[in-house]
């Protein structure tokens, strides 16, 4: 009776002392995340660039988890149920560390990670915006990957096995994701051709926007309309694409017709002075200016101007176009020149209808 009891204490000392020691953990938890991690992250911030705070903040949380699965290993050696060197237990510790360790890796490696951003700077590499993308997502998959090999490796799952059978089934899975492997050739395509990148604005037979991002799969388009557009990177790549974000200028052309009793010299006065306009205005581009009498039409006299604005932008390029346009109406005013409307006149032949009147009374008076 008497050892009974001792057994049953020693069990209760051993189980309090299991359970204090995980609570322990449990503090040391909330303390690094409190103090400790503060004061790094505090450090950190110090170092010449953002490397090491990107680090510390990409493990922060599975650091905080790592507590928890040291204090689980620890309580259990006191935990009078349950064997600390169990096999089962020591392959879940092991499998739980690595998977910690991915996380912290996997939030490193994200697009916007100050990895990409330091060495694009401190090497002047020219990595465009869409490859870092792509990158990222190669990279976080190759450490998933691995991941979860290591794990099928620490419960004795046999690997080699699973790769030859995916080596065998590889043929029916390429058929089967044809689509699939179109779409990451589409992709790739996009990235060495470079037609376009994030932001650009193009225009494509399936739709015209904004680029906002493009994956392995898709490049989302966010049209004027602001709907997003998903398009497979197949059909991008098979399409023809209008950068309009490259543009270094952009073109105005258009025609103005004035009427036909306009002199002369009044048309050498408006085309001379809107081509000394165009010429001399600060937001036009002076490479190609073009204004001439072109043509001689039905109910007027064309003037043709063609010429590019230094802005691509379309508010800015719109402005411009107006104050062309008010300008060139002040020199029409000054000039006595009058823009053409589609009219037609009417000429009387006096004599023809003297004649009319006369064939008139004859037939009164017979």
């Amino acid at each position: 009776m008497f050892w009974e009891t001792y057994m049953r204490e020693d069990i209760l000392v051993d189980l309090g002392i299991s359970i204090g020691i995980f609570l322990l953990f449990l503090i040391f938890r909330k303390l690094f995340a409190k103090y400790v991690f503060t004061l790094l992250l505090r450090l950190s911030r110090k170092a010449p660039n953002d490397f090491f705070s990107h680090v510390f903040v990409s493990f922060q949380k599975p650091i905080q988890f790592l507590f928890i699965i040291i204090g689980i290993y620890v309580s259990v050696g006191y935990f009078p149920y349950l064997n600390q060197h169990n096999s089962l237990f020591l392959d879940i510790i092991r499998a739980s560390v690595i998977i910690m360790l991915t996380w912290g890796l996997y939030n490193m490696a994200s697009a916007s990670s100050a990895l990409f951003t330091s060495l694009k700077v401190k090497y002047d590499l020219e990595i465009d915006d869409i490859l870092i993308p792509f990158i990222s997502k190669a990279l976080r998959f190759v450490l998933v990957a691995i991941s979860i090999s290591i794990v099928a490796q620490e419960f004795n799952y046999d690997v080699n096995g699973f790769v030859a059978g995916l080596g065998l089934g590889g043929v029916a899975i390429a058929f089967a994701a044809k689509d699939v492997l179109g779409n990451l050739l589409g992709g790739f395509v996009i990235i060495t051709e470079k037609p376009f990148t994030i932001g650009d604005w193009i225009m494509t037979p399936s739709v015209e926007g904004t680029v906002e991002d493009i994956s392995f799969r898709s490049t989302r388009v966010r049209t004027f309309a602001q709907a997003l557009v998903t398009v497979p990177n197949a059909t991008l790549a098979n399409e023809s694409i209008t950068n309009w974000s490259k543009m270094g200028k952009r073109q105005i052309s258009f025609r103005l017709r004035v009427t036909h009793d306009t002199t002369k010299d009044q048309m050498a006065n408006v085309v001379g002075q809107i081509e000394y306009l165009l010429k001399n205005h600060p937001d036009i581009h002076p490479e190609t200016i073009l204004v001439t009498f072109d043509d001689y039409k039905e109910n007027g006299l064309d003037i043709f101007l063609y010429f590019f604005t230094k802005t691509t932008n379309w508010g800015e390029f719109l402005k411009i176009k107006e104050e062309i346009n008010f300008e060139i109406m002040d020199i029409l005013e000054n000039e006595r020149v009058y823009v053409a409307m589609p009219s037609r006149k009417l000429y009387l032949d006096p004599d023809g209808e003297n004649q009319l009147k006369k064939d008139s009374r004859v037939r009164q008076e017979s």
